[in-house]
């Protein structure tokens, strides 16, 4: 239990900080640290990141950070996304999704070095 409990501090941390959702240290921890299957750790991100989502975004909100405008627009396009990547996922072999995701990882740091 506590084990669980400090991985989800670490994601609202890092998703305090940086506004990843948690996903990004919640999949591969539940992974590597809980012996997940990549479906099962996917899925149970997605439900662990709901409450840190919405506490950070209260907290973002309260600083006066959060541009509606866009963030309407994207909510509007993640929801329609997020419904056809959870259908896809079934369809998905885990070592496909785990190429997927490392393939994700490397874009987004070297995406993050040169800007």
């Amino acid at each position: 239990m506590l084990k669980e409990i400090l991985i989800g501090f670490f994601a609202g941390i890092i998703s305090g900080l940086f506004g990843t959702g948690g996903g990004l240290v919640l999949v591969p921890a539940f992974v590597y640290l809980l012996k997940m299957e990549q479906k099962q750790a996917r899925a149970t991100s997605l439900f662990c990141v709901l409450p840190i989502v919405v506490i950070c975004s209260f907290e973002y909100l309260k600083s006066n950070y959060i541009n509606f405008n866009v963030a309407l627009k994207c909510a509007v396009g993640g929801a329609i996304g997020g419904l056809l990547g959870a259908k896809v996922l079934k369809n998905i072999p885990d070592i496909l999704l785990r190429i997927m995701f490392i393939i994700f990882l490397v874009y987004a740091s070297i995406n993050m070095i040169v800007s």
